[in-house]
């Protein structure tokens, strides 16, 4: 969605965070560079988000071309979300970054990780 004007950002650390901020959408893009999923499999993957606020966000992420949505022509309808091809490259190095401050947070602090907890073997 092209907007009317340019965003203005206080510093280049501003602009991920005005787009990509809030307790929701990093989760949301972890789980789709994985794969493209629909919105009954990112509620399984993110089980604390109301339906009301994973549309929201998903909503923007699309708004702003960090997310693909596509619809498939069949009844029921399907909808499946997807990383943006042109976004992937720099999304998945900032998720890897994020991930592993994120592990030596949880070893320094003796946090937990459910995520880490709920994969098999």
């Amino acid at each position: 969605m092209a907007q009317s004007s340019p965003r203005t950002y206080t510093c280049a650390v501003d602009a991920p965070i005005q787009v990509l901020g809030g307790k929701w959408k990093l989760i949301l893009i972890f789980y789709l560079l994985e794969q493209p999923l629909r919105t009954g499999e990112l509620r399984r993957r993110v089980p604390n988000i109301s339906q009301k606020m994973l549309t929201q966000q998903l909503r923007e992420l699309e708004a702003d071309g960090i997310i693909t949505r596509t619809v498939f022509d069949q009844v029921p309808p399907k909808v499946v979300y997807d990383v943006a091809e042109a976004e992937r490259a720099r999304l998945q190095e900032l998720v890897d970054a994020m991930c592993g401050w994120g592990l030596y947070w949880v070893d320094k602090t003796g946090a937990r990780v459910l995520a880490m907890e709920q994969q098999p073997g």
